[in-house]
């Protein structure tokens, strides 16, 4: 509206809560709507006319009930809803224009903005309440003022005197609300405000940019400015970023802050542009594509088999037989948008189009409707879900590409085991997850006395659970050697366990037991002979000293080009790394093993083959069991004491 108008309405409102600057925070009912007609040519006023209504007092936040009316004009009172208020409002300005005779153009008029965009709107969309259409557009008196007659404090004036010194103004620009969101996309290179943007928390699961717009009725979201959030498994978390047109709508926004959508209340904060655009920012032309047709109802597939097509979602969607409903996918297959991995997988997620609200309601009632052998879940989407979940499945990967290194020329150094160790030790793998040191010590069998003192290791993982894998010290090589070609692939049972499970038995050194316990990779791969490669050892280095997957970027050499000075520059630079960290210390005859890093894998169990040198440790334990014996009631226990520790 630019032209100038023949009459201004000013309207005041009044709620059963705060007032002034806290107008309509609150959420408080309206109790009151006053206005008054003036004639802008004519520069004379009308009566004024005054609308009562009786507040809801109860606490719930349920829909309220229908509210008495008390219109002033009337001749008797009358209880009637919201509704009837509206429209008892419209009726009687239009009479009143009407009679007058002088024109026919309005506009509203009120002191500030909160009346219409914080009271008018919020509760007839709460309730709803048709608005008429003189509600969206008005003037606001104080802003008005403000741009045409500066003053250095507009607090301290009143709208009678404002009123009085702009009465010869002429009023062409109003406020404007919007009566619809319109969706649209939003570009990860477009500039958004940080002082427009709030995030809102609390959402139903099933709410929409279309609810979040009702929440926001009265302020003006920007296109495409309602960008529901998702967790990490792809569903709606209950929290939504908004973008406003303008700070002064998003501090408006603020003042909502537990208002109540449906039975919950929503909490309102402030937000950066930046957290906007990583949920609704895209770079995808064919999204952009997609989404570039307007008024159009998005619909979320998701739980598709991973080899439908856009025949078998049109299928999907035609009409049962005998069904008079139908709900056709607007645009045909351009209208069908597949998620997939950047490889071109599918990810069993689409997005469908629908040309209006009816098709797309007759749509989402094929909610867990079976497509082949997979029933499908139907959800109402939006354009900013569209982008998240794109930019979800098809950005790169979480993992930066490290930095080209500063030195280019470095010597190779191995992180495995030098070959050639003494083999004095044995790796049991897959062992039953029941069995203890007593069940290994019987699985042992003669070879249980060349067993060093403390040489059980049992391996356990990061749950401090045992992992089936077990390192035994042993005496000697030869020993050793014998002991895995004869247990190799035997049985082993557990006392606390009724599985039994073959075993198998390897040869290993004391570098290789320490790799493992440093937290080296258990390979599945073993040769049987003793002099076997280092690829055959079936182990791996330890994550942390594993050499990177990834290629670097060649980069200028700083190093010599020649390999022998390369190597010597180098070794002056940097210590044996491999040699420093995996080289143990040698290990004296009948002292037990502990691994050179207590970081990983320091939890395990260990046997004592000889017995406790404490005698009142023996005592307790003969104490002990021959209190249970004699509480038994069976006859004729009897216990042997061995050197091995009382057994």
């Amino acid at each position: 509206m630019t032209a100038q108008v023949d009459y201004l309405v000013v309207v005041f409102t009044a709620t059963s809560g705060a007032s002034g600057e806290l107008l309509g925070s609150d959420e408080k009912d309206l109790v009151q709507l006053v206005w008054q007609l003036v004639n802008v040519n004519t520069k004379t006023l009308g009566k004024v006319n005054e609308i009562l209504i009786r507040p809801d007092l109860s606490d719930s936040t349920e829909e309220k009930s229908d509210e008495d009316v008390v219109v002033e004009c009337k001749e008797e009172d009358e209880s009637s809803s919201g509704a009837d208020c509206m429209y008892a409002f419209n009726l009687q300005l239009t009479n009143e224009v009407n009679s007058a005779g002088a024109g026919t153009s309005l506009c509203l008029c009120t002191d500030g903005q909160l009346h219409i965009r914080q009271v008018i709107h919020p509760e007839a969309a709460s309730k709803n309440i048709p608005v008429p259409d003189c509600f969206y557009s008005f003037f606001d008196l104080r802003k008005e003022f403000k741009n045409h007659f500066a003053t250095s404090d507009l607090k301290a004036l009143n709208a009678h005197v404002m009123a009085e010194c702009i009465l010869c103004h002429s009023f062409s620009n109003p406020e404007r609300i919007n009566e619809r969101f319109e969706s649209g996309t939003c570009s990860k290179m477009e500039k958004v405000c940080d002082n427009t943007v709030i995030r809102a928390r609390g959402l139903p699961w099933q709410s929409s940019d279309q609810d979040i717009a009702r929440f926001f009725k009265g302020l003006n979201i920007a296109k495409g400015g309602a960008a529901l959030c998702l967790n990490a498994q792809g569903r709606r978390n209950g929290e939504a970023l908004v973008r406003f047109v303008s700070e002064e709508h998003r501090d408006l926004a603020l003042q909502r802050h537990k208002h109540h959508m449906g039975n919950r209340y929503i909490e309102v904060y402030k937000a950066t542009g930046e957290d906007f655009l990583k949920i609704a920012g895209g770079t995808s032309n064919e999204v952009a594509m997609f989404l570039s047709r307007e008024d159009q109802i998005i619909v979320r597939m998701r739980g598709l088999p991973f080899n439908a097509t856009h025949d078998d979602v049109l299928r999907f969607f035609l009409p049962e037989d005998g069904s008079k409903e139908t709900c056709p996918i607007s645009g045909g297959k351009d209208g069908i948008l597949f998620v997939r991995y950047p490889d071109g997988r599918p990810t069993g997620d689409a997005f469908v189009l629908f040309a209006c609200e009816e098709h797309a309601q007759c749509a989402l009632k094929k909610h867990k409707e079976l497509l082949g052998k997979r029933y499908i879940e139907l959800f109402k989407s939006t354009a900013a879900e569209v982008q998240q979940v794109l930019n979800r499945y098809s950005s790169a990967p979480l993992i930066p590409v490290a930095p080209a290194p500063l030195v280019s020329v470095l010597p190779a150094v191995s992180l495995l085991p030098p070959p050639g160790g003494v083999r004095d030790c044995l790796r049991l793998r897959g062992l039953p997850y029941t069995a203890s040191i007593e069940d290994i010590l019987t699985f042992l069998g003669e070879f249980t006395q060349d067993v060093r003192q403390h040489g059980v290791h049992m391996v356990l993982n990061q749950q401090s659970r045992p992992s089936g894998d077990c390192f035994i010290q042993m005496t000697s090589a030869e020993r050793a050697l014998q002991a895995s070609q004869r247990l190799h692939k035997q049985v082993m049972s557990s006392q606390r366990g009724a599985n039994s499970r073959y075993v198998e038995v390897f040869p290993c050194s004391t570098d290789e037991m320490g790799l493992v316990l440093m937290g080296g990779s258990l390979s599945h791969t073993h040769t049987h002979t003793h002099n076997r490669s280092r690829s055959g050892t079936g182990l791996s280095p330890p994550p942390c000293l594993s050499p990177p997957s990834y290629s670097f970027t060649p980069v200028q050499q700083i190093l010599p080009t020649d390999a022998a000075a390369a190597a010597a520059a180098a070794a002056a630079l940097y210590p044996p790394m491999g040699h420093m960290v995996l080289a143990p210390r040698p290990l004296h005859p009948g002292h037990p093993y502990y691994p050179a890093s207590a970081q990983l894998y320091m939890n395990y169990s260990a046997y004592y083959p000889r017995m406790l040198s404490s005698t009142l440790t023996q005592l307790c334990t003969l104490t002990t069991r021959l209190g249970r014996c004699l509480r038994s009631p069976k006859n004729g226990c009897v216990f042997k004491v061995s050197e091995a520790g009382g057994r």
